[in-house]
């Protein structure tokens, strides 16, 4: 297990040099998360396969436990999985950030029903009763964004997140799970087999880097995890398997955590070490960022 540095958005690896595969097959990178982390991470991907031309392929495998907001809503009207966290992928993997993207991401303020509500997760739950198949419907959406990538949600099962305090009392539900006032022990999904999609398991097997984070430990990284066959592909993969780590803590889910305990929490939930790297900032963060992060902490 090593530390690599985040430096200026550069990222360093003594034992991997990225530069090898320019000219010759495209750098196969896996992604895995949720939330606006994930989002994050893939949109600088974009730029990155766009400064070399497309020597970088791009696949994402975003968790599908989100119970609040729009999502939730939607889950539980129409029963289809929730479509916020792969909305926020496809449009952060857009070719085309302008029209289309801003459209994805319009949330309606007001009206009966509809507000709270964004348009692309409409539309992908419009689709999803199209097409009978939620990953199908993935697909197509992303051809209308023309994501520059492939996205796969982590499992095509209904699944819900449940968590056990370090009290033994049991949580049920990623919002609630987020707003914990205790520290969370381990999560487990609901049900317990749920199967991956075989696009996700190829992907990380062809993978030449797979990437974890940034973002929410207990409720958008570690549930991926706990799809059956995931944390195995991972571990049987070749490729260079590193951890970014969020750069402060979570009220509610990384209180006190150093990276090490992010570190140890995923192995955990893995079943094993299976980590390279974890990347992790050094440098200051600034008090207008700190008071802009707590801001959104308030309850």
């Amino acid at each position: 297990m090593h530390h690599a540095i985040l430096n200026e958005a550069s990222l360093h690896w003594d034992s991997f040099d990225m530069n090898r595969h320019l000219g010759m097959k495209p750098l196969r990178i896996v992604s895995i998360g949720g939330g606006t982390g994930l989002a994050t991470l893939l949109r600088g991907l974009k730029r990155y396969s766009r400064a070399t031309q497309g020597a970088v392929e791009v696949t994402a495998v975003v968790t599908v436990t989100d119970d609040g907001g729009s999502s939730g809503r939607l889950r539980r009207d129409f029963d289809v999985l929730p479509p916020g966290d792969i909305r926020n992928c496809m449009v952060a993997l857009s070719q085309d950030e302008a029209l289309l993207a801003k459209l994805f991401n319009y949330r309606f303020a007001t009206g009966r029903g509809l507000k709270g509500h964004s348009f692309g997760n409409l539309f992908l739950t419009a689709m999803t009763h199209l097409t009978g198949d939620f990953a199908h419907a993935v697909r197509l959406s992303a051809e209308v964004l023309a994501v520059g990538g492939r996205i796969f949600p982590s499992t095509a099962s209904n699944v819900r997140l449940e968590a056990t305090l370090e009290s033994g009392l049991k949580v049920f539900g990623e919002s609630k799970i987020g707003r914990s006032k205790q520290p969370i022990g381990e999560v487990h999904l609901v049900p317990a087999k749920a199967k991956p999609l075989k696009e996700t398991l190829a992907a990380i097997a062809e993978a030449d880097i797979i990437t974890l984070g940034p973002g929410s430990l207990f409720t958008s990284v570690v549930p991926n995890l706990l799809v059956k066959g995931i944390p195995q592909a991972i571990r049987q993969s070749p490729a260079v398997k590193l951890y970014f780590v969020n750069l402060m803590w979570q009220p509610g889910e990384t209180d006190e955590f150093r990276a090490s305990d992010h570190v140890r929490v995923l192995h955990r939930h893995g079943g094993g070490k299976f980590l390279d790297y974890a990347v992790v900032n050094v440098r200051s963060i600034t008090s207008a960022l700190r008071k802009r992060y707590a801001r959104q902490w308030i309850r």
